[in-house]
């Protein structure tokens, strides 16, 4: 694989790293099988005294398609050891979770978190004698008096995938460090390009890759990518569990990841512009957008940030209900209705932020609609979002 430079942009890292080692070849062959083999029993015997990536041993720790993946996300990573891929976002956060904590320990948890990581926390860890605690991320000072002898671990997301708070990342990791805490953070709205998590204090950065890494809807996987402390933790840890992501799978999000940058550009300029529009609709009580300028948390999106993408919510108007929400959806033909984001396709669907909070209450109780914008025209989506507004019944 090439190389890491130290004086690239992270655009140009996207088209460099995880690239075959065969000059004639631009993209790493698609290696599948579970059985390596070993020219001798002397070098069958040294092969289990490495455990890295670019060592063959078995299937299930991979091969060159896994491993340039892996690279090419550390290598996006200032500061990372290396990354572990896992067949889904939600088993990138598990793992993150099973290398952090034991029984008997606390998880500080986001109170903004991602409905899946709620889950995990109320079946997997609890099940395992791990409590979570929830907490606000927009308070500090009450973040700092959360924790206790057993704090092991704080999970972070920012901003939150349906309320977009924004959180300041580099205060709470300095509190929870301090105290001996890991810091976690779900760093899948803006990814690596448009948010540093381990420069910024935190520990492991967890993304859903089937979102802005694969772009195209047709992947699931995930992956954690750790500085030199927790990064072997995180390993052993998936390797216990038998992890491992396919090949073609692999070889999918290394070909999203060469038009991530552009995608994600373009996502948010067209969400700026629609944003914009939103705001000048009755219908439409407030934008959460943090990239817009006066939207809530944009001035630490400004200064933590370098980018973002083209997830974000808004607020209806006071007086409009559930069954208007979903009419207004229901009439959109350009936004499909459907999970997930981050792939070429926009995306609507009706959220209640509100039902998902445990220490704090969501500060308003109007319905809200989160839209994921793909790469259709702006202008096109606005007027598929006229047709929505009008089929909703409201006066514009």
């Amino acid at each position: 694989m090439t190389a890491a430079r130290d004086d690239l942009d992270p655009a140009t890292l996207l088209v460099t790293s995880g690239r075959s080692n065969d000059p004639n070849v631009v993209n790493p062959p698609v290696t599948r099988g579970s059985t390596h083999l070993y020219a001798d029993c002397a070098t069958l015997r040294a092969g289990t005294r490495t455990n890295a990536d670019g060592h063959y041993f078995y299937g299930r720790r991979g091969a060159p398609t896994q491993w340039a993946l892996a690279e090419a996300l550390t290598v996006l990573e200032p500061g990372a050891a290396g990354t572990v891929l896992y067949s889904s976002g939600v088993g990138a956060i598990a793992g993150a979770a099973l290398a952090a904590l034991a029984p008997g320990d606390v998880l500080l948890m986001t109170d903004n978190a991602y409905e899946t990581s709620r889950k995990v926390a109320a079946g997997l860890l609890k099940r395992l004698g791990v409590e979570t605690r929830y907490f606000d991320p927009l308070d500090i000072e009450g973040f700092a008096a959360r924790f206790c002898e057993r704090t092991r671990a704080v999970l972070l997301e920012s901003p939150g995938s349906l309320t977009m708070e924004v959180c300041d990342i580099p205060a709470l990791a300095a509190i929870a460090r301090e105290r001996g805490a890991a810091v976690l953070i779900d760093n899948t709205w803006a990814t690596s390009l448009g948010f540093q998590a381990l420069a910024r204090g935190c520990d492991i950065s967890i993304q859903a890759l089937t979102k802005h890494v694969g772009g195209h809807s047709d992947l699931m996987m995930g992956s954690c990518t750790a500085g030199p402390e927790w990064y072997p933790r995180l390993r052993e840890t998936a390797q216990l569990l038998g992890q491992v992501v396919s090949p073609d799978d692999a070889a999918l999000a290394l070909r999203g990841l060469r038009t991530m940058a552009v995608r994600m550009e373009r996502g948010m300029a067209s969400a700026l512009e629609i944003a914009a529009w939103l705001r000048t609709r009755g219908e439409v009580a407030e934008v959460l957008f943090p990239v817009l300028p006066g939207a809530p948390g944009h001035e630490l999106w400004k200064r933590d940030f370098t980018g973002g993408c083209g997830l974000f919510s808004f607020l209806l108007a006071d007086g409009i209900d559930d069954a208007a929400r979903c009419r207004m959806i229901d009439a959109l033909e350009l936004f499909g209705i459907g999970y997930s984001w981050g792939g070429f396709e926009s995306l609507a669907l009706p959220v209640d932020p509100a039902r998902l909070r445990t220490a704090t209450r969501w500060r308003n109780e109007r319905l809200a609609v989160r839209l994921s914008v793909g790469l259709e025209d702006a202008s096109d989506l606005i007027a598929d979002l006229q047709r929505g507004f009008a089929a909703m019944g409201a006066s514009a």
